[in-house]
């Protein structure tokens, strides 16, 4: 008997069978099962105290497994307050400052949505934590409750960290509650409550409610019946708004787009809309809507438009005018609309379709102009002789005029209009001209306040306008301040005459002098002006002459001489001219000292190779100096130079060894200077690579990371990802010259990463890879597949992957899947399965299932039967109901998705008010609330649009609805009648025809003598003529199914009389009257009399009634309205006497004293208690009437009162009042000198460095002389200090400014001090030099550099306007001033604008241009034939070393791993495929970018040979089971089994299993007849078994 070796799961997946899997029962057993993910180590429950920390702990199966960590719903993240550390197998996280919120669930959760789950729990002052989120809609109450540990703590609650008002807040023991009532979307925020360090926090969402806007206005109606109104009518909306509503109404003028609102009115009705309502004149169309807080109708328009002109009103009138001759006189007015007007001039009609035009006899021109509401005219260069014109204005309504008066223009200067400055030389002409308004017009000359006399050196003339003061050569004595005087106006000339400035020929540069003690020493300075004075100056201390210091003089020279010079004469000289100064700087060396630099000790650091200077300075040239190192004289040779040049003495080593370091001395006599030379080597630099490497492997591929440094014997130090890395059997460090390596003999996942090689000056990066072998789908072979099905039904999908444990998603229409009753995914060895156990409709889509690398697609239709209607089977009868009563139509489908039609007599159902269309799983529903006549007729429910879809019928019948009494609406009406006059009582039916009968007290009245019966339509009526006492009673109409009560009563009306009398009154001026009487009966007529005239009703007289009370207002009495009112009813009448008294005008608001300067505007104010008439008050000064004074001048405002006196003198100063009839007032107005002060203070100045700035103010008078000062020290004109006094104005200007200069500057001038901040800011930085436009070829490296003025100062670096950051591909370098952006292999995304930026500087943008790299190829690849088991290399060159590039082998891309190898040498390429297989025969791709060669790949298959038999015999019992197996020399290889010579075919007797070279027949319920001889054949090859059967 033959038995079966079972192997491994992933030794039967290694090469799956190409047909049907005879294994397929034995791979479905428990034994292939993929065992389910757990947790090795789960969670556990953990407490914590609040602000500590809180630990939770698990571990996985495999430290590989990728874990995430949740809180409830939300996904935790790395961060301080969550660290999750991962330690092998173990996951761990860490909840740092616990707080009452971090209370609750927490998840880790790894693949397959394996999760393990604790309750964290934090202990502290609260116990009963806020929920995270709370749901609350707009209009509801949030409550919210909080439990403490405490009973009777103080806890604060606040919403976004504002708290919340104690109203709201409620604490009884241990619970703390919020309630916020009516919550609005304002309320929603986080809201806290906090109780000592702790709090706990919710987020507040308030859903909004949504309400419809209102419905808008019915039956809108326009009527133009009045002149120049327009009447507007509507109804309110149908049904009318749960809410306030108002309805607004909007005007547009035809031919304009823009609707205006009117008004906005609260009920509905008639609008009346007069023509003041319109801006202007024209035809308007009007709209209303309904508007509430929900929102507003839409807008109904009004049919047609009405034409309206609104009437104009007076705004600002017309005022006299009074200009001087030649000037525009302008006259003006404002009305309160928009309407065209006529303009007079003296009684002339000026046209008003000629803007512009004269009107004789004095040809004067006018100018007419109107903007919106205003009108001008204007009068241009009006002459004398048009004083005394009249200007009038009209149009309809408004009718204006007002005068113009000229007056004589008054002298004034035209030039110049401000105080001039002059500066002369003398015997230089000096011209001052003065030019007045007049001609010949005389004026006076005066100097420094006296009148000048004319003489040889100062002449006067006079030339028409213009007066001239002439000094033919003026003089020093001259300058002063010069005034031409005429009629009270001045012109001012500060005339300056100075001697002509002494300039410094020579020399022009600052000079230094170096001497030694007792040398002569002579400074020299030539001037251009013999007799010039010089002074000098010594470290700003003028020099005095002396035997140590010579002045002398000769000619323009001017000479300083130190005739013995000793080391306290060095300092800074100046030589002052005038305002010129020439510089000198004298240093004077002690003899005893040669050396002169260095001063101390000098330490020179280099690297090898690089150039040595040491200097050294003598005050000497003829010195000589020896120079040692290390105490031993050097000597000179090609590798150590000596040098001498005047005074300097050089020791240079061109290039410099290590052996070169050591102390070096230069001597003479006892004196030496040191220099302490280190040499150190140079720094170390990484040769190779030169830019970031990046590697991909497969597992077990052996990675070498290879470094070359700039000198062999130096260290390095690897780094992955950022830890230094330590040498074992999984890595290696190498060492072979300047070549440094990282060996990884078997990487593995992991190992990947970012590895850098330090050599301390430079690094290396390189990015390593390392991927897993593919996840493939062996079957289906096809990667898409339609499937039907149908619904309801089973529904199963299944896949193979390769090898056994590759995980796989399934996807639904893109979506990924998850498990439950209705969808199941199942995993069985190499087979994973989507199950759908009742499939519906909506499940149909595209599925997917995916591994890491490849993925199938199976499109699902279901099918579904037709909708049928299941009940009722046969037409439902006929449905009969009253109007009003509600009508529900009902039927099933088979279907609870189908759609269905409704049709009413053959036309489609719409849904409205009164009509709902409803479906409730498979039933659909029609309702009618409320049935009227029109809904009566056939109803028919159709599922689907098309003809012949299944449909149900249903009548509808309407019964007539009864007749009924609609008015009166009350059961009984009383009505009162007088004898003789007719009796009628009406009532209104809801239909025509409907029969009535009328009783009387129970006695059934006929249609005859004085009762009359009528019928007109719905109406009803009975008329008993000439009424009488005896007709009054009880008259009922009765109705079919109503009937309605009149209650008659016929009597006599009650005599008119007035009751009570009118009471006198008085009252007083501006005071309301009221007259009140009462009158029987209430509903009786009276009528009103004033002075005999009856009244008639209006804005002063208002007459009132209520009940039985009359009443008579009178409003805003005046004096005139005095007299009698009289009230008349029937015959009685009753009168009262007004009285009106006159209103004492009082002062309010009395006058106050003023303190005022002169030459100040002073106004003096009263309030009255009323309006009073022109001249009711009068001003009085001590007593007396104000004299006439053009700087005096009176105005009145309603109830002000004002008194204003312009420009005051000291000799205004005294006490003023206010009288009137009734009152007085008195004021002291105290006029004191005018002051020195400032009309324009310093300001701040804030400048730059090296600038310059200027400080000016302006005081109120002239001829002030004031100090400047800077930090306190006052400052004196010099080179950088310019102080200027012009006038009002003083102004400092300081230039050459630096960064000590900074302070405070003030003016100083008897009792004013005014003061600025000066600041004086670093120069900013530039940029000198800035980036050019590049461009580079795909995948080289870019530089982009740009220079800055400074060294220190920072640059950013921008792309297409966002900030760069350094990345291992990108590289910021800053060498000195220079600032350089690298960009290592540049990509086309790369490709932009470029800028950069320090500070305020920028420069750029500029462009990066990438070009695309071409490839090409150099050597195609070359077909290749090969045996079955060998291997087989392709190999090709591409144009670009770095170009990406993939293979194909019969169109299926190929990655290294397993049979697969592919490597990159340089440019070439390599495949090289091993353990060749016939299935891989085929066409080989490599594709590089556009660049692609093809070859082909001929496999040659070996024969297959038996090499393991069955045995010759073979015995099996009856009814069991018989298995047969060979092994042949390959797998895949094809075998026949045969019986007797037939051949065998797979069944329920016979089952072939093959796995790999292994094959086995399988013969099922062994029989007797199975005995025989049993024959496999492979190839050429077979092998024969003798089967016996045996029994039990």
């Amino acid at each position: 008997m033959l038995e079966i070796q079972l192997k491994t799961p992933a030794e039967f997946v290694r090469s799956p069978p190409p047909g049907p899997a005879p294994l397929q029962s034995l791979l479905n057993s428990p034994l292939f099962a993929e065992p389910r993910l757990r947790f090795t180590r789960p969670l556990q429950d953990v407490e914590g105290r609040e602000h500590g920390i809180a630990v939770l702990e698990c571990k996985v199966p495999n430290s590989r497994i990728p874990t995430a960590w949740f809180r409830e719903d939300q996904r935790l993240l790395p961060c301080r307050k969550y660290e999750q550390i991962e330690e092998g197998a173990v996951r761990r996280l860490i909840i740092h400052r616990l707080k009452a919120d971090d209370d609750g669930v927490y998840l880790c959760e790894m693949r397959g949505r394996v999760r393990t789950v604790a309750n964290v729990t934090v202990k502290g002052p609260i116990l009963k934590r806020l929920p995270r989120k709370l749901d609350v809609l707009e209009g509801e109450n949030a409550v919210l409750l909080v439990e403490t540990r405490e009973a009777a703590v103080e806890g604060c609650w606040s919403r976004d960290g504002e708290e919340l008002p104690d109203t709201c807040q409620s604490s009884s023991g241990h619970m703390h509650a919020l309630v916020l009532p009516g919550v609005t979307r304002e309320d929603a925020g986080e809201v806290t409550f906090r109780l000592g360090n702790s709090r706990t926090t919710t987020l507040l969402r308030v859903k909004c409610v949504k309400h419809n806007p209102p419905g808008p206005p019915v039956l809108a109606e326009m009527f133009k019946g009045h002149k120049n109104t327009v009447l507007l009518t509507w109804k309110p909306p149908e049904p009318a708004p749960e809410t306030p509503f108002i309805y607004r109404l909007e005007r547009q003028e035809v031919g304009s787009e823009d609707w205006i609102q009117c008004f906005s009115i609260e009920k509905a009705g008639a609008v009346e809309v007069p023509g003041d309502c319109v801006p202007s004149e024209g035809d308007y169309r009007f709209r209303v809507c309904t508007v509430t807080e929900h929102g507003r109708s839409p807008h109904v328009v009004f049919h047609g438009s009405a034409h309206l002109v609104p009437t104009a009103r007076l705004v600002a009138g017309l005022e006299d005018v009074q200009v001087y001759d030649g000037e525009d006189a302008v006259f003006s007015l404002d009305l309160s609309t928009i309407i065209q007007g006529t303009w007079f001039l003296n009684g002339e009609e000026l046209k008003s379709n000629e803007p512009e035009g004269q009107v004789e006899p004095w040809a004067l021109r006018y100018r007419m102009e109107q903007k919106g509401l205003q009108h001008r005219l204007i009068l241009q260069a009006v002459r004398h002789q048009d004083s005394g014109a009249l200007v009038g204005f009209s149009c309809p309504g408004v009718q204006d005029s007002a005068a113009l008066t000229i007056q004589e223009s008054p002298v004034h200067i035209l030039s110049p209009q401000d105080k001039v400055s002059l500066t002369f030389t003398t015997s230089e002409r000096v011209v001052l001209t003065c030019e007045l308004s007049r001609a010949d017009f005389p004026a006076t000359w005066y100097k420094d306040g006296q009148k000048v006399e004319e003489s040889e050196s100062l002449v006067v003339k006079m030339d028409g306008r213009k007066h001239r003061l002439i000094l033919p050569e003026a003089k020093v004595q001259d300058s002063g301040e010069f005034e031409c005087r005429t009629e009270g106006v001045s012109a001012f000339f500060n005339v300056t005459v100075q001697d002509p400035p002494v300039h410094i020929v020579d020399p022009q540069e600052h000079v230094f002098v170096h001497a030694i003690t007792s040398e002569c020493v002579m400074l020299t300075c030539e001037v251009d002006q013999e007799d010039a004075p010089v002074r000098w100056y010594k470290d700003g201390q003028e020099v005095e002459e002396s035997d140590v210091v010579v002045l002398e003089n000769e000619g323009p020279h001017r000479r300083l001489v130190l005739p013995a010079a000793q080391p306290p004469d060095g300092g800074e000289f100046q030589c002052v001219a005038g305002e010129e100064r020439a510089y000198f700087t004298v240093t004077i060396t002690d003899v005893s000292s040669w050396i002169v630099y260095p001063s101390g000790k000098v330490y020179v650091a280099a690297v090898r190779l690089e150039r040595v200077v040491l200097t050294c300075e003598l005050c000497r040239p003829w010195a000589e100096v020896r120079w040692t190192k290390d105490g031993e004289e050097v000597v000179e040779s090609p590798a150590l130079l000596l040098q001498k040049e005047d005074t300097i003495r050089r020791l240079v080593l061109p290039a410099v060894q290590l052996e070169d370091s050591g102390e070096y001395l230069c001597e003479i006599d006892e004196e030496s200077a040191s220099f302490t030379v280190t040499v150190t080597e140079p720094p170390v630099r990484i040769t190779y690579p030169q830019d970031e490497v990046t590697l991909i492997a497969v597992s077990l591929e052996c990675v070498v990371l290879t470094c070359e440094l700039s000198r062999e014997d130096a260290p390095v130090r690897w780094y992955k990802d950022g830890l230094e890395v330590e040498e074992s059997e999984a890595l290696v460090l190498e060492s072979d010259g300047p070549r440094r390596r990282l060996v990884l003999p078997a990487a593995q996942p992991e190992d990947g990463g970012e590895f850098v090689c330090d050599a301390g000056d430079d690094s290396a990066f390189f990015t390593v890879t390392v991927t897993a072998p593919p996840e493939r789908i062996v079957h289906p072979v096809a990667r898409s597949l339609d499937l039907q099905f149908g619904a309801p039904g089973r529904v199963e999908l299944r896949c193979e992957v390769a090898p056994a444990g590759s995980q796989v998603r399934w996807y639904k229409d893109g979506l990924e899947v998850e498990a439950s009753e209705a969808l199941q995914l199942g995993a069985e060895g190499p087979a994973r399965t989507l199950t759908l156990p009742h499939a519906q409709p909506e499940d149909a889509g595209e599925y997917v299932c995916e591994t890491r690398d490849e993925a199938v697609t199976f499109n699902i239709s279901l099918a579904e039967p037709p909708v049928q209607f299941l009940a009722p089977e046969a037409a439902p009868s006929p449905l009969c109901v009253a109007p009003g009563e509600p009508v529900v139509l009902s039927c099933e489908l088979s279907r609870a998705g189908a759609p269905v039609f409704w049709s009413h007599n053959g036309k489609p159902v719409q849904e409205d008010k009164g009509l709902e269309l409803q479906a409730e799983g498979p039933r659909r529903i029609l309702c009618i609330r409320a049935a009227e006549p029109p809904h009566a007729g056939i109803y028919t429910c159709q599922s689907g649009a098309a003809p012949e879809a299944p449909s149900l019928s249903f009548t509808v019948q309407i019964a007539e609805p009864p007749v009924r009494v609609v008015a009166p609406e009350a059961a009984q009406t009383r009505v009162r009648s007088t004898p003789g006059g007719d009796l009628e009582l009406m009532v209104h039916l809801s239909g025509p025809g409907g029969p009535v009968r009328w009783y009387k007290d129970g006695e059934r009245l006929a249609s005859e003598g004085r009762v009359q019966l009528e019928q007109a339509g719905a109406k009803q009526v009975l008329r008993v003529q000439g009424a009488r006492r005896g007709d009054s009673g009880e008259y009922l109409c009765d109705a079919s199914q109503d009937s309605r009560i009149f209650l008659v009563s016929v009597e006599e009306p009650p005599p008119v009389k007035l009751v009570s009398e009118l009471t006198p009154l008085t009252v007083h001026e501006g005071d309301d009257a009221t007259f009140r009487c009462e009158v029987s009966p209430p509903d009786a007529d009276v009528t009103w009399l004033r002075n005999g005239d009856i009244v008639t009703p209006g804005p002063q007289l208002e007459m009132a009634q209520n009940g039985a009370s009359r009443t008579l207002t009178v409003r805003n009495c005046q004096l005139e309205d005095a007299g009698t009112v009289t009230a008349r009813a029937g015959g009685t009448i009753t009168s009262a006497r007004l009285h009106v008294r006159e209103t004492e005008l009082l002062f309010l608001r009395r006058l106050q004293d003023v303190r005022a300067e002169e030459g100040q505007d002073v106004c003096l104010e009263v309030e009255t208690g009323r309006v009073g008439a022109a001249g009711a008050v009068r001003w009085v000064r001590g007593g007396d009437p104000l004299p006439l004074d053009s700087r005096l001048s009176m105005a009145q405002d309603g109830h002000i009162h004002r008194l204003f006196i312009h420009g005051v003198l000291l000799a205004d100063q005294g006490t003023y009042g206010c009288e009137s009839h009734h009152d007085r007032t008195l004021a002291r107005l105290s006029v004191r000198p005018r002051q020195l002060r400032a009309l324009r203070p310093l300001e701040d100045v804030t400048v730059t460095e090296g600038d310059s700035a200027t400080f000016q103010l302006e005081l109120s008078q002239e001829g002030v002389t004031g100090e400047w000062a800077r930090g306190g020290v006052r400052l004196q004109p010099g080179p950088k200090c310019h102080i200027h006094a012009e006038g009002h104005m003083h102004r400092l200007v300081l230039s050459g400014l630096g960064l000590a200069d900074s302070g405070c500057v003030s003016f100083t001038v008897d009792s004013l001090r005014c003061a600025a901040r000066l600041t004086v800011r670093e120069i900013p930085v530039t940029i000198v030099r800035g980036p050019q436009d590049l461009e580079v070829t795909e995948g080289d490296t870019a530089t982009l550099e740009c220079e800055l003025s400074q060294a220190l100062a920072d640059v950013t670096w921008e792309k297409d306007g966002r900030a760069l950051t350094p990345s291992p591909r990108l590289r910021l370098q800053t060498l000195g001033t220079r600032r350089l952006l690298q960009l290592r292999r540049c990509g086309l995304s790369d490709a932009g604008t470029y800028s950069c930026a320090a500070g305020t500087a920028r420069a750029g943008p500029v462009r990066l241009t990438v070009r695309e790299r071409v490839l090409s190829m150099l050597s195609e690849l070359r077909s290749v034939r090969a045996r079955e088991g060998n291997g087989a290399t392709f190999e090709c060159v591409v144009s670009e070393a770095e170009a990406a590039g993939r293979w194909e082998l019969g169109g299926r891309p190929l990655r290294t791993g397993g049979r697969v190898r592919i490597r990159q040498e340089g440019k070439k390429r390599i495949l090289v495929l091993s353990e060749l297989r016939a299935e891989d025969a085929g066409e080989v791709l490599f594709q590089a970018g556009p660049a692609q060669s093809l070859a082909l790949l001929e496999v040659e298959a070996l024969p297959v040979q038996m090499c393991r038999r069955p045995p010759r015999e073979k015995t099996a019992l009856i009814g069991r089971r018989a298995v047969l197996e060979v092994t042949v020399s390959r797998s895949g290889g094809h075998v026949c089994w045969l019986r007797e010579g037939i051949e065998l075919c797979p069944g329920d007797k016979y089952e072939m299993r093959s796995h790999g070279p292994t094959h086995s027949l399988v013969i099922h319920d062994v029989r007797p007849e199975d005995q025989g001889t049993y024959c496999c054949q492979a190839g050429q090859d077979s092998a024969h078994t003798r089967l016996l059967v045996e029994r039990n």
